[in-house]
């Protein structure tokens, strides 16, 4: 159809005063009709208010034969001499108009959205995209004032104001903007851009504008941002429990409205996982949280089991390991709501609207862990693809850290069991001191370290006390711990001095470590070795690279034993220093590992100083002193374990201990036996009279034979009753097999046979022999 155009002259009274001929072919009516008439009689209907206010805009023609036309007209003011309004041009055509050209389509089809405002921020024209945003076609919206066309909220003001700024300044203005519209259900992102339209005279006429809608763009960083702070958020402790709520924490509001973390009870046990079977799956719920305070949407408690049915969206996610999105509207979605619903029917209200679902499998080097269920209620978008993955690499992160979590806490049990199934439990069987003792383990992500203890009853009523620490933590600390233990127990039943004994230690951590043995954790480990005797009341001690101990007096005073402490185990070449302290009796030894007093926000002179305190305050007992030392000195969260020994020295008084020096002559034989003989009698221990007498003669004649003078002979009744030969050779006997027709060789055999224990220790003068038999009954 061929495309018309009119134009019309109008006085200011809206007399029509001039008539086209494309006027009269629109219309049918002729000039001689229409000129002096008011312009209204040639209208079917009166025009809208908006369209006579901008002079723009669609009116309803009524033809000559009476039919009706619309046609787009826009009308442009004649001033008269004075400036005053004196007329008008009116231009008008169907609203199908010429044929754009090629500007025209452009402007149409836009892939952003593009509109045009006159100064006072009316619109002038809005392409497709823009009439979409809107809501309203174009000729709706023509003529009318911005802010009558959205609804009154911050968005709108911020809006209509740059487009203010524009006109009023000429400057163009370019901004972000996240915000909604009125034809769209969702927030979108927006980069505008505002400029000025000039007239030739380069006068402002109006605003231009084109907003491009950044929305993928926006959640693409969001969903970066997030991830990133996922990365900072999730994973800050080694607790599961805890992992699973900083992960709920970083998807509630921004990515879902509710969310929650299901885990397999293997995984809190620290066990390994079982085989996957079709039927129901068992989770234990481990955190959940969503927008609404007390997550009122949970169907399942903290801490309970849920059972997931095989068509449920978490059971198929474990199942087939990936994520399931579900929607409204789908059977598998709508389903499982209602099973929610029928479960929980307290909280369904607040499930109403619940319009998209993701279920991700936690999974971590190949193995599941459990499900992340994420719903959105009151945000407006579904799930999509993008979401998905983003999940999906979330998810990822989290089940990492879970797993770790799991493995150091399996690792920290198998630790603890083992640290505890080597350090010793009952410390019976001496009498020289009174002993009280306590381990802790840190809490550390380091994990368990190898701090032990011991004490050792020695020959002559004597006790060892030990402690020390193998560098590192785990489950090879703990064991190479537990060898090192077992080696001092086996060099103190040699009875070597504690010097001696740290020497042969230093060799056996420097052997393993050259072993390059999985079992030593790393290089080097620090102990402290010390011998009381009850009898000479003096403690002699040596350290290899340990803290010294701390004494406290009777009278209340407490110090640390200045003492050398020698380089660290394993360190090799360097020799250790032993010494001797006497102690009077009812002092209090205190043996620790550094934990106690060094931490990297702690100084060691202030702990120790602290820990003397400790060690004076009144307790009960010395189980009770032991817990107010770590009370006092300990920081709430140690970073290291700790190990504390405390032991109340006692003394064997001389009516308990009688000595005699024996010549080296075998006719004083019967003598020295007479005399321990009586000494019993004197005891009240008369029944141990025969035995006695034959280790007596038998351990004294081979100190005279084969030993070196000054010969001695020691009894001591304490627990056990014991019998010393001393004398000045430092060659040690042993037990051999006599035959049959030998006349000697059945000593030492026979004192094996009668007593409980026996053996030899190296003194410094020689060495001595010694049998242990029990006492008495009654």
């Amino acid at each position: 159809m061929e495309h018309v155009s009119a134009s019309v002259i109008l006085d200011a009274q809206g007399v029509v005063r001039g008539w086209s001929e494309g006027a009269r072919r629109l219309s049918g009516h002729s000039a001689e009709e229409v000129v002096g008439r008011p312009a209204r009689d040639l209208l079917a209907e009166e025009p809208p208010p908006a369209a006579v206010a901008a002079l723009s805009g669609t009116v309803v023609l009524r033809r000559h034969d009476g039919s009706r036309v619309p046609l787009a007209l826009r009308a442009e003011t004649v001033l008269g001499e004075d400036g005053a309004p004196d007329g008008y041009v009116v231009t008008g055509e169907p609203p199908g108009g010429p044929e754009p050209d090629l500007g025209e389509r452009a402007f149409q089809q836009a892939s952003m959205s593009m509109s045009v405002f006159d100064t006072e921020q009316r619109y002038l024209r809005l392409n497709d995209v823009a009439c979409q945003v809107m809501g309203l076609p174009e000729d709706a919206l023509i003529g009318r004032h911005f802010p009558e066309t959205v609804e009154e909220a911050e968005h709108g003001r911020g809006f209509h104001w740059h487009l203010r700024q524009v006109a009023e300044t000429g400057r163009p203005i370019r901004y972000e903007s996240f915000t909604g519209a009125p034809a769209l259900n969702r927030e979108h992102a927006w980069s505008i851009q505002m400029w000025p339209v000039r007239d030739a005279d380069g006068e402002v006429v109006g605003t231009a504008l084109a907003a491009f809608d950044s929305s993928e763009q926006y959640w693409a960083r969001e969903r970066l941002a997030l991830l990133n702070e996922a990365a900072a958020a999730i994973g800050t402790t080694l607790d599961v429990v805890r992992t699973a709520e900083e992960l709920i924490g970083v998807v509630v509001p921004r990515f879902a409205d509710f969310a929650s973390v299901d885990l397999f009870d293997w995984v809190l046990d620290s066990e390994e996982p079982p085989a996957l079977s079709g039927t129901d799956i068992a989770l234990r719920r481990i955190a959940h949280g969503s927008g609404t305070e007390g997550t009122p949407e949970a169907a399942v408690h903290l801490g309970e089991v849920d059972y997931y049915p095989p068509f449920s969206p978490p059971a198929r996610a474990i199942m087939e390991s990936r994520v399931m999105q579900g929607q409204a509207g789908e059977p598998a979605f709508m389903r499982w709501i209602a099973e929610r619903n029928a479960r929980a029917p307290e909280g369904r209200r607040h499930r109403v609207g619940a319009h998209s679902m993701m279920a991700v499998p936690l999974r971590a080097r190949g193995t599941t862990l459990g499900v992340a269920v994420l719903v959105r209620i009151r945000q407006s978008d579904d799930y999509g693809g993008d979401d998905a993955v983003f999940a999906e690499e979330l998810a990822s992160r989290a089940a990492v850290c879970i797993d770790n979590s799991r493995r150091f806490a399996r690792e920290r049990t198998t630790a603890l069991a083992l640290q505890h199934n080597l350090l010793p439990r009952g410390l019976s069987g001496q009498a020289a001191v009174e002993v009280a003792h306590r381990y802790r383990p840190s809490g550390s992500q380091a994990g368990i370290g190898g701090d032990w203890f011991d004490v050792i009853p020695l020959s002559g009523s004597r006790v060892a006390l030990v402690v020390g620490d193998v560098v590192g933590h785990g489950i090879p600390s703990s064991a190479t711990m537990g060898r090192l233990c077992t080696a001092v127990r086996t060099l103190a039943d040699v009875d070597l001095p504690p010097d001696e004994l740290l020497t042969h230690l230093d060799d056996l951590v420097t052997h393993l470590a050259g072993d390059d043995s999985d079992e030593v954790a790393e290089l080097g480990a620090t102990c402290l070795y010390s011998v009381y005797d009850p009898v000479t009341r003096r403690l002699s001690l040596a350290a290899a690279g340990h803290p010294p101990p701390a004494v406290v007096l009777p009278d209340g005073t407490a110090q640390v034993i200045e003492m050398n402490a020698g380089p660290p185990l394993g360190v090799g070449g360097l020799p250790f220093e032993a010494m001797e302290v006497e102690l009077p009796e009812g002092a209090l030894v205190a043996l620790y590992t550094d934990g106690l007093i060094e931490d990297r926000d702690r100084d060691i002179d202030h702990s120790t100083a602290e820990l003397c305190r400790a060690l004076t305050a009144p307790a009960e007992s010395l189980d009770a002193l032991c817990d107010g030392v770590l009370k006092a000195v300990l920081p709430e969260d140690p970073s290291d374990d700790v190990a504390l020994l405390l032991a109340r020295t006692r003394v064997l008084g001389t009516d308990r201990i009688a000595t005699w020096d024996v010549p080296p002559d075998p006719e004083h034989v019967a003598a020295t036996r007479q005399a321990a003989t009586d000494q019993l009698a004197a005891w009240g221990l008369d029944e141990a009279a025969f035995v006695t007498e034959l280790v007596v003669s038998e351990l004294v004649t081979n100190a005279i034979r084969y030993g070196a003078p000054p010969i001695q002979l020691r009894l001591i009744r304490d627990r056990a009753l014991i019998c010393e030969v001393s004398d000045g050779s430092s060659t040690s006997p042993h037990l051999r097999r006599a035959h049959a027709y030998d006349e000697g060789g059945r000593g030492l055999l026979l004192v094996a046979q009668l007593t409980r224990r026996w053996g030899s220790r190296q003194t410094g003068s020689g060495k001595t022999i010694w049998a242990e038999q029990p006492l008495p009954s009654g």
